[in-house]
């Protein structure tokens, strides 16, 4: 497609925007592909009323009862996403868990402990990612109550970003990913008395339980370039830019064929005195995008705390609420943790985020 413009469009996307004027970004591919800048006379967000079931919605997960293990919130056919809880419990009790549908991404909202997997021990606390390959067992054996926000990938596998202009060692260097240790984890399990001698398979959605006489946990070596590891989003360095917004997908840090998982973290807020800090409205149109708010002052949304979580579907464009924008003068920097799931495949609700739900949501952008 060739690139056009009509009547009085910016010179530059998400500067330089008319006073009394807002800017709406329209683009495909989740900010990859073509692309257009709207400048309207009202904000995208000005709904009077919504009748139907395609509008933004707000949960608070710290309400959501804890079901055994892990409770679904949202699937489709290339991703399952869970809140999960693991409490304390002695190591003879403790199970292995192997998923044969994807590759799990536990991101830790709380807690700490060890986790152990056949390749080795690693450790996590929160803000930790942990990445899960397909078909690898580990047990989680914490600490302290540890809370998870989880995102299965069921039809591919997770890679690292392109870094392109910025280079190998941009977002994250590949010396902070945090690696199994297998001596380790044998000194654990010998300290602990060989425990977890029974796996649960998780096979097209349905639990199968293997026992064994003696710990899974047998490997006395291994080499390769598959296998279970950390990051944590204090060793990620989110790309910046001083003089104009960069776009959600500026912060990606997991790709899979059909979503991405992106990570929001503090940073110094653009200082060109024409430049939007906040987040752009925008219609994200090729994909549903879930939001999971991990800690800190969530400066784009009002009455936020941290275990909640928003859904804004494809099909309607979003942004900043009001007083978002009007409370962003004085200030120099963010200090928000969240975590962004973008799908490409819409995604289902499960009926337990009902009871959870914030039902006058949509009604907040007319604050």
């Amino acid at each position: 497609m060739h690139h056009y413009t009509q009547g009085k469009p910016t010179r530059q996307g998400h500067k330089g925007i008319p006073e009394g004027q807002f800017e709406e970004e329209q683009g495909l591919k989740g900010f990859f592909g073509p692309v257009s800048h709207l400048i309207r006379k009202n904000p995208s967000t000005r709904w009077t009323k919504i009748e139907g079931p395609l509008k933004p919605r707000m949960y608070d997960l710290v309400k959501c009862p804890e079901a055994e293990g892990r409770q679904r919130l949202f699937y489709n056919s290339c991703l399952n996403i869970y809140l999960q809880w693991v409490d304390v419990q002695p190591a003879d009790k403790l199970k292995g868990f192997r998923s044969a549908d994807g590759d799990l991404l536990y991101f830790c909202h709380k807690g700490k402990g060890e986790i152990f997997t056949e390749y080795g021990l690693l450790n996590y606390e929160p803000g930790q990612y942990i990445v899960i390959p397909k078909c690898i067992v580990h047990a989680i054996y914490p600490k302290e109550k540890s809370n998870f926000f989880v995102t299965e990938n069921l039809n591919s596998h997770y890679e690292e970003p392109e870094r392109g202009l910025v280079g190998r060692h941009a977002i994250y260097d590949e010396n902070a990913i945090g690696k199994p240790d297998l001596a380790a984890l044998d000194k654990r399990i010998q300290e602990l008395g060989f425990p977890v001698k029974e796996i649960e398979v998780k096979h097209a959605e349905e639990i199968t339980t293997y026992f064994y006489d003696e710990t899974v946990f047998d490997v006395v070596g291994w080499k390769g370039d598959l296998f279970p590891f950390t990051l944590h989003t204090d060793h990620m360095m989110p790309l910046m830019s001083h003089r104009a917004h960069l776009p959600p997908s500026a912060h990606t840090t997991f790709v899979a064929r059909d979503f991405v998982i992106c990570t929001f973290l503090p940073r110094p807020l653009e200082q060109d005195a024409d430049a939007l800090k906040v987040p752009f409205y925008h219609q994200n149109i090729d994909y549903d995008e879930v939001l999971f708010y991990h800690a800190g002052d969530f400066f784009s949304r009002d009455n936020l705390h941290a275990g909640m979580l928003s859904l804004h579907p494809m099909g309607f464009p979003h942004g900043p609420h009001p007083k978002a924008v009007k409370g962003i003068a004085g200030k120099t920097d963010t200090n928000e943790y969240a975590v962004m799931v973008d799908s490409r495949i819409p995604l289902i609700r499960e009926k337990a985020l009902d009871s959870v739900e914030l039902k006058d949501y949509w009604k907040s952008w007319k604050a």
